[in-house]
């Protein structure tokens, strides 16, 4: 079901859960909808008006993926220059790393990313927000136990202690999709999905109507996406800003296409996402190895269909790609991002974004967090003496 809604008023109500160190956990509020707003059209330019309080650990993720690479600020924030430039930009934005200082979900991270993205990278151009759905875990899961199981810890509480978490989780996530839906941000959560899923399929979608793609996002899932049109921009908390990842920047670091990166994933596992890898089967199986059998093969598929009619490399490595064909396939199969959600673009979320309201909604969510940090501690308090 597609619920389509749109904003009643400009006034940002004041739904703040009383412990702010609740607020937000990566394990998401229920919903059973997809949610929308059109977009309009204005311009307006805003700057955050709080200091970021997030740590550099925020998106280590990514940024060990890249090599540590930090690009000039002139080329970071200037993506949509070079082949393709004359093509209009979509931008995804995916919305729960943003609610991160570090390990600790924070409301003020994500008003502080939202405003320097809206007033440095995106401006006008149409922005899509996406949340996971509840229970989207749950069909990689099935595939492999051990997927994103540390997710779980925040829900390891009394069933009344856990009752009482998710009511503030729903009440965190629901004024962040309404900052959202005010600044004219259509925001997509659908029931089951991750919103990595869900924007891989609508990437298909909005490449198919001759846009570019901008991936607003720390998450590295997103690399195998980037190609000729398919950017991503991340934030560099060490620098305050945002900087774009392209093709050209990925083939620098890496010599290869995206593509193997997710092969090269499959072969040495994905500690972050709880995905082994096959040197916890065969040792001897490391990533000099695996790079040199992807650059020859290409992908993992074709490797494995090498192995299985001839031999492809030393002994060690033919018996561990035969034996483990299933055990790498597998791999696979959770790590790549599906294209295969039911989900459907809409035309007004091409629209160029209204922006005329992003100063005072964003000044009153920041207000709100201003006025609500002292009970914030106090509250947190009493909670952690109880």
């Amino acid at each position: 079901m597609v619920e389509v809604t749109f904003p009643a008023s400009l006034s940002l109500t004041p739904c703040l859960p009383p412990n702010l160190f609740l607020s937000i956990s990566s394990e998401k509020a229920r919903s059973k909808t997809t949610k929308v707003i059109p977009p309009r059209t204005k311009t307006w330019k805003i700057r955050a008006v709080v200091a970021s309080s997030s740590s550099p650990s925020v998106f280590g993720s990514f940024n060990r993926t890249v090599g540590g690479q930090v690009l000039p600020e002139k080329e970071s924030l200037e993506g949509n220059k070079g082949k393709g430039k004359n093509r209009k930009r979509v931008f995804f934005l995916d919305v729960n790393p943003l609610c991160y200082a570090g390990s600790k979900p924070s409301l003020q991270s994500f008003g502080h990313w939202i405003s320097l993205f809206f007033s440095q990278v995106s401006l006008t151009d149409p922005v899509i927000a996406v949340f996971d759905g509840e229970n989207c875990n749950e069909q990689r899961r099935q595939l492999l136990p051990s997927y994103k199981a540390h997710r779980r810890k925040f829900f390891r509480q009394p069933a009344t202690s856990r009752k009482f978490v998710r009511s503030q989780v729903g009440r965190s996530q629901q004024l962040i999709m309404d900052v959202l839906r005010k600044c004219s941000v259509p925001v997509i959560k659908i029931e089951g999905n991750e919103a990595d899923d869900v924007v891989a399929t609508l990437v298909e979608q909005v490449l198919q109507r001759g846009y570019r793609v901008v991936v607003a996002s720390s998450d590295k899932d997103f690399k195998q996406l980037i190609s000729e049109n398919v950017q991503i921009v991340m934030p560099l908390v060490e620098l305050d800003r945002w900087s774009f990842y392209t093709l050209k920047h990925y083939i620098a670091q890496y010599n290869c296409d995206p593509h193997s990166d997710l092969s090269l994933r499959c072969i040495m596992g994905d500690e972050v996402d709880g995905v082994p890898g096959i040197q916890h089967l065969v040792p001897g199986f490391g990533r000099k190895t695996a790079l040199k059998l992807l650059k020859k093969h290409g992908s993992l598929e074709n490797l494995l269909n090498a192995a299985a009619v001839r031999t492809v490399g030393r002994q060690y490595a033919q018996e561990a790609l035969t034996k483990y064909a299933d055990y790498l396939r597998r791999n696979y199969e959770v790590l790549a991002l599906r294209r295969d959600v039911d989900v459907h673009l809409q035309e007004e979320w091409l629209v160029e974004r209204d922006t005329c309201y992003d100063s005072s909604v964003l000044s009153n969510f920041f207000r709100l967090l201003e006025d609500t940090d002292k009970p914030t501690h106090e509250s947190s308090s009493n909670f952690s003496n109880g």
